[in-house]
C-alpha cells in the first residue's frame, strides 16, 4: 500500500499535531506548503478544533508561513454550522458550550443563543467550562433539545502533553443526560467533503494528511481519500504499526513526506 503521488491534485491537512503543537510551530511547515504551491497542489486546512474563528486561523497560518484564504479553512465549528443550516430553520434558538469559533459560525448563519428556549445544544471545546455550563446543557437536553458535538476528540495536544478534549466534555453531558451526541467533525466524512468542494478535486486526487489515526486517517478513509500519517502529534510509530486503522503512508514528519513526494515525481 503506497501513495500515488503523481495522481494528487490537493491536500486536506489537519493543523494541531501537523503544523503546530499549541502555539509552537512544528519544523518544515513553510517549506512543505511552498512545495505544494510550486507543484500547483491545492490545499485546505481541516481541524476538529472549534475554539478559534476562521479569521484567527488565517492569521495564525500566515504567521506559520502558510498563506490561506477563509474558504480554505474548514473547522469543526464551520462544519457543525453547515450541518445545522441543513437540518434546522434559521432562527432556531441554541445553547452553546464553546468558544468564539462555534459562536461566530452559528451567529453568522442566523442561530441565536437563547438558553431558556434552546432547541439545540451545541458543544465545542471550552477552556472556560464550568459546572454551571454543563448543568445548563444537561437541563436543555433533558427538556428536549437536540445534542450536537462539534467533534469527539477525547484529548487535545499541547506542548506539555495531552489534555482533555471536547470528547471529555461530551462524555460528562452524555453521562448526565443518557443521550449520545450527534458528532460532526472528523472522523465523519463531512469535513473532508466540504474541503474537497473548496479544492475542486476528486477523492482519489486528494491526500488526507493528519497525526491521528482515529480522526484524520479514519475520516479520510471514510471519504475515500488516500491518507498520510505524520508522527509529530498524537499517534506513535508503535500505534501506527499495530492499529487496525492503517494510513496509506506513514512519515516521521512533513520533511519526510515532502522527500518521498519529490522522489516520486522525479521517477
Amino acid at each position: 500500500m503506497s501513495i500515488d503521488f503523481s495522481a494528487l491534485r490537493g491536500v486536506i491537512s489537519d493543523l494541531d499535531g501537523v503544523l503546530w503543537r499549541g502555539s509552537e510551530p512544528l519544523p518544515h511547515v513553510p517549506e512543505f506548503f511552498a512545495f505544494l504551491r510550486e507543484h500547483n497542489i491545492g490545499y485546505a486546512l481541516a481541524t476538529n478544533n472549534s475554539m478559534s474563528t476562521v479569521t484567527a486561523y488565517v492569521d495564525k497560518l500566515a504567521r506559520a508561513g502558510v498563506p490561506a484564504a477563509r474558504e480554505q479553512i474548514i473547522t469543526s465549528a464551520v462544519a457543525t454550522a453547515e450541518y445545522i443550516v441543513r437540518h434546522y430553520a434559521p432562527g432556531t434558538p441554541v445553547y452553546v458550550v464553546g468558544q468564539a469559533g462555534i459562536r461566530e459560525a452559528l451567529a453568522e448563519r442566523g442561530y441565536p443563543e437563547d438558553p431558556a428556549h434552546a432547541q439545540i445544544v451545541v458543544v465545542g471545546l471550552d477552556l472556560d467550562v464550568t459546572y454551571e455550563k454543563l448543568k445548563r446543557a444537561t437541563l436543555c437536553i433533558r427538556a428536549g433539545a437536540d445534542f450536537i458535538g462539534t467533534n469527539g476528540d477525547r484529548t487535545f495536544p499541547l506542548p506539555e502533553g495531552l489534555v482533555p478534549g471536547n470528547g471529555s466534555l461530551l462524555a460528562a453531558i452524555q453521562a448526565a443526560t443518557d443521550r449520545a451526541p450527534i458528532l460532526i467533525g472528523k472522523p465523519e466524512a463531512a469535513m473532508f467533503d466540504i474541503a474537497r468542494e473548496a479544492l475542486g478535486t476528486q477523492p482519489e486526487q486528494t491526500l488526507g494528511l493528519g497525526d491521528r489515526l482515529d480522526t484524520d486517517i479514519l475520516g479520510g478513509q471514510r471519504a475515500g481519500l488516500p491518507t498520510a500519517l505524520v508522527l509529530t502529534g498524537i499517534t506513535t510509530a508503535e500505534e501506527a504499526k499495530s492499529s487496525p486503522i492503517q494510513a496509506t503512508g506513514v512519515f516521521a514528519d512533513l520533511a519526510a513526506l515532502q522527500e518521498a513526494w519529490s522522489a516520486a515525481l522525479r521517477v
